[in-house]
């Protein structure tokens, strides 16, 4: 690393993470919305992402022996390179299949870019580690840094989505998507400094997979939790429950539904991901030692578990759609957001303090297989719960998981 520029390195990195979180929230809105309207049932549309995240579990299993055998900037590239092919694809579909071909192809094709998404992640967040300052909280903010923007990229790739789905029509927006990707691809190849690192000793082997560190193992726990508290509402519930709300049935309502769901969605991320990077300024970060953030770490979960049940609540007492329920549910959810921003920021950044520097690719890799799990748990059961019972039922269910990430990170204090 000594010839390593690492603000250079840094600005590289997270510029490709940018790209390709852009397109991988554009893809998702794009097949939400399409097959929302093509008349799709909750579960037909959850099941189109289940492989998505059952890949993204797979991946952070192997994703970090082979960034650790080959290099970060290896498992980058090959991350942006699988989301293009995944585009291309997924731009064969044709719409006279059956809904059987059509939800097995879709997931075949998300389950490529849930396997570009983790390479691309973990490559990310583990030259972070081995990059930033070792002094003056430099982890801490570079990480926020990261993880906060792309967000906001993410949220704003999910009005693309929308945008594009409404202007262009689904195989146009997929081509457009692909062809941009390819070219950043190409800038990327081009423009990161050489020398990024991420090998481990050769001893370390395939199986060395789980962390010997219990704190490690307790927080991936939580992070798990923690994603399916989100899921649950966030993949099909909301989504279906507001396009249902906003639209009046005709072509050009669904065509205005669309552009105010994925309207919210983007504000949703796009305002968790600026809490993320300001993070480290609202907790003092700064200053603090690892014990007084773990503390804080404690104090967000135990904060983020009645949100759900008092939106739950409201929702039961409604009963059906209303205005001032819908307003409600807007306020509340980006109360939600704040919340689980803080402990995002939070947890990302205790994973890279707790992990080995000589085997953060593993470590961080276990960290965001348990996060891809918690993903996959929060999407089968946003689905399943919307189905059974409604808009209540997926905010309970979303309140329990919160209450279980509360638990898993309550055993951070007894290390």
């Amino acid at each position: 690393m000594t010839d390593l520029n690492p603000l250079r390195a840094y600005a590289s990195v997270t510029a490709a993470y940018w790209a390709f979180m852009l397109s991988d929230g554009a893809l998702r809105m794009l097949v939400l919305l399409h097959f929302n309207a093509l008349g799709f049932s909750p579960v037909q549309l959850a099941w189109l992402f289940l492989l998505y995240e059952v890949a993204g579990i797979a991946t952070n299993l192997g994703a970090g022996w082979l960034a650790a055998r080959f290099g970060l900037a290896a498992t980058l590239y090959a991350g942006l390179a699988l989301q293009i092919a995944a585009l291309v694809a997924l731009a064969q579909l044709d719409p006279g299949w059956s809904v059987v071909a059509s939800v097995a192809f879709v997931m075949a094709v998300q389950g490529m870019s849930g396997v570009a998404k983790d390479l691309a992640k973990m490559s990310s967040k583990s030259a972070v580690k081995l990059l930033a300052p070792a002094t003056d909280g430099g982890l801490f903010r570079w990480v926020a840094a990261l993880t906060g923007s792309k967000n906001a990229v993410k949220g704003f790739g999910f009005f693309i989505g929308a945008a594009l789905l409404g202007l262009a029509g689904f195989h146009a927006a997929v081509w457009g998507m692909a062809t941009v990707l390819a070219i950043i691809l190409t800038a990327v190849v081009l423009f990161l400094p050489a020398g990024l690192p991420g090998r481990m000793k050769s001893e370390d082997g395939w199986g060395g997979w789980r962390s010997k560190d219990a704190r490690v193992n307790r927080l991936s726990l939580a992070r798990m939790f923690l994603f399916g508290a989100r899921d649950v509402w966030f993949v099909v519930g909301i989504p279906i429950y507001f396009q249902a709300v906003l639209s009046d049935g005709t072509s050009e309502g669904r065509r205005e539904a669309f552009f105010l769901v994925g309207g919210f969605m983007a504000v949703w991320i796009i305002a968790y991901g600026a809490v993320q990077a300001f993070a480290p300024r609202i907790l003092g970060g700064k200053a603090q030692s690892e014990a007084q953030t773990t503390a804080k770490a404690i104090f967000w979960s135990g904060l983020l578990v009645p949100i759900p049940f008092a939106l739950a609540a409201l929702a039961y007492v409604a009963g059906e759609p209303a205005p001032w329920l819908t307003a409600t549910l807007i306020l509340g959810l980006l109360a939600f957001g704040f919340v689980f921003a803080i402990n995002s920021a939070v947890h990302s950044y205790l994973i890279l303090a707790f992990g080995a520097a000589e085997r953060i690719t593993r470590d961080v890799g276990f960290y965001y297989m348990a996060n891809a799990a918690g993903r996959l748990i929060g999407t089968l059961l946003s689905g399943l719960s919307y189905q059974i019972g409604g808009l209540t039922l997926c905010l309970v269910t979303a309140g329990v998981m919160a209450g279980a990430s509360w638990l898993a990170a309550r055993r951070l204090r007894q290390m």
